[in-house]
């Protein structure tokens, strides 16, 4: 029987590691417990998933993902102008990480992008939009997806 390759209907184990272009670790499994997914399921973009297609069980290999296969660009629509009153509380910088509440009541995360006395502008772009990143993977199993 052949050995089965990545692609539709499979569930896949492997170890990953999400890089920078500088090296830097975003997210690894390297050091815990593989990652389990099954192809579509939406647990993996779908530029990282298909970077996967035909490797085999065993296969180790970095792959590039550019930004419009991974997190997308920056939309400058995800800025957004609030006024320096709603942060009296906060002590304010560049970069600081704030968790917003949305309509849903789920958390959104946006990053103050610059300040000044009237108004703070918060980017809520993925961290990762623009970015070229290293994907390393090393595939540990692959097996059919059992369809419930």
């Amino acid at each position: 029987m052949a050995e089965i390759t990545i692609g539709p209907d499979t569930r896949v184990t492997l170890h990953f590691a999400i890089k920078l272009q500088n090296g830097d670790v975003v997210d690894s499994t390297f050091d815990k417990a593989p990652a389990t997914f099954t192809v579509g399921d939406g647990n993996l973009l779908p530029g990282f998933e298909q970077a996967l297609f035909g490797l085999e069980a065993g296969a180790k290999t970095s792959l590039t993902i550019p930004p419009e296969r991974g997190f997308g660009q920056p939309n400058d629509g995800n800025l957004q102008t609030m006024t320096r009153d709603d942060f009296s509380d906060m002590e304010l910088s560049p970069g600081l990480l704030i968790i917003f509440s949305d309509a849903a009541g789920g958390e959104m995360p946006g990053v103050v992008k610059s300040f000044d006395d009237e108004q703070v502008i918060i980017d809520f772009n993925h961290p990762l939009a623009g970015r070229v990143l290293t994907f390393d993977v090393e595939i540990l199993a692959i097996e059919p997806a059992v369809s419930h």
